[in-house]
Parts: C-alpha cells; structure tokens; sequence
C-alpha cells in the first residue's frame, strides 16, 4: 500500500481543504460592504468545493490504510476584504505546492488513483488562485 510520507502528505491536504472550507465560509459571512458582494457569492462556493476535496482525500486516504485528520490547519479569515483575498492567494499557493509534492511522490510510489485525484484537485485549486489574484487585481 501507500508509504508513511505519502498519507502524511494527504493528512495535510486533508488539513488544509478543512481549513480553507472554514476559513472561505468564515469569510462569506464576514465580508461587508458592496465591493464584497460578488466575493462573498463566490467564496461560499469555493468553500463548499474544497470540502468536497477534503471527503474525496479523506476517502483515499483510507483505502491506503491511512487514519485521516479532523484537524485544520491553522485558519487565517482577515478584517477586511483585501486581507482576506491575501490570505486566500497564500493559502492556495501553499496548496499547489503541496499537491505537486503529493502527486510526484504518487507517481514515485505507482500510486495512479492517488496522482490522478490529486492532477484534479490541482486544477481546481489553480483556477481559485487565478480567481484571487484577479480579484486582488493582479
């Protein structure tokens, strides 16, 4: 089955698909003023579709005998709305590189289910980067 360092690599994931749900639906409810109408819409969701990653991650996880996480990693909401999109470029950045970490130690290991989520899950969190970054106009 899957080697220690590979479900520790999907326990972060797990961690982190957690605590960008909480962090995103904290920030729907949190967002204020017309400027963040079309941000609130849209993160609440982006969060719902991270929590989705995280059931998915958890369920390979135990296939590949792994226990999965309920904690999260640590949450990051902001005070206002250009903090909070900050905080969302970096926390999908450090995604990415996670899950380029996680897909190139499943491709070493064989694991093609496990690359292939991933080389998904990749994408989604790609198009919410570039969502951010436009959103904080870059």
């Amino acid at each position: 089955m899957a080697s220690e360092r590979l479900k520790e690599l999907l326990n972060q994931a797990i961690a982190r698909e957690i605590q960008v749900s909480i962090q995103y639906i904290w920030q729907h409810i949190r967002a204020t003023g017309i400027e963040s109408l079309e941000f609130a819409d849209r993160i609440k969701g982006i969060a719902v579709q991270e929590m989705k990653h995280a059931e998915d991650i958890a369920e390979r996880l135990d296939y590949l005998g792994g226990d999965p996480t309920t904690q999260p990693a640590p949450i990051e909401v902001g005070k206002t709305l250009e903090e909070m999109i900050q905080n969302d470029i970096k926390a999908e950045e450090e995604a990415i590189s996670l899950y380029r970490e996680i897909i190139k130690t499943a491709m070493e290991e064989g694991d093609y289910v496990t690359e292939r989520l991933f080389k998904q899950i990749l994408q989604d969190e790609e198009a919410h980067h570039d969502e951010f970054l436009k959103m904080a106009g870059r």
